[in-house]
């Protein structure tokens, strides 16, 4: 599981608080601890100041344990993956899923994933269902009745009139 993992793990910069301009980068690695400063000043002293970096290996935070969590390795999974997960799960836990964060959010309502719930829900996908699913969007198809999908199929095959003034 730790292959998953990308490098940096984790990493923010920001400038301090006004009146201060000092720029500052927490960096977290698969090895390292990595803090990196930048004083600027506008005072002759201390005006040529170069950044800064210290670096420490995570042997030291080890025994601190306000340090120690998880990794979320759930949120690391590439989509195609979850999508397999999610075809598992019922409904009303994919709901809860795709509350937890952004990207459960985008893929619990992706086309992709109702796509999927439509053709695990039906044994055979009619190509005409199919059709209608790219037409009016998957999550459409799945939560419409199939008496009303035999109406729009049948209103999709009559040729339209075009009417000519």
């Amino acid at each position: 599981m730790a292959s998953l993992l990308k490098e940096p793990l984790f990493e923010i910069s920001a400038q301090g608080p006004a009146p201060n301009k000092d720029f500052y980068q927490l960096s977290i690695t698969k090895s390292d601890v990595i803090w990196r400063y930048w004083k600027i000043s506008l005072r002759n002293a201390s005006r040529n100041a170069k950044p800064g970096e210290q670096r420490e290996s995570h042997q030291d935070y080890l025994e601190d344990t306000r340090l120690q969590s998880c990794y979320d390795y759930l949120e690391r999974l590439p989509d195609a993956l979850l999508l397999r997960i999610l075809a598992h799960l019922q409904l009303e836990e994919v709901g809860a899923l795709g509350q937890t964060s952004h990207r459960f959010r985008k893929l619990c309502s992706s086309e992709a994933f109702w796509e999927q719930a439509v053709r695990g829900h039906w044994e055979t996908v009619p190509a005409e269902v199919g059709s209608l699913g790219l037409e009016l969007g998957w999550r459409r198809v799945f939560f419409t009745s199939k008496l009303q999908l035999q109406k729009l199929i049948s209103r999709q095959r009559q040729p339209s009139k075009i009417l000519f003034f």
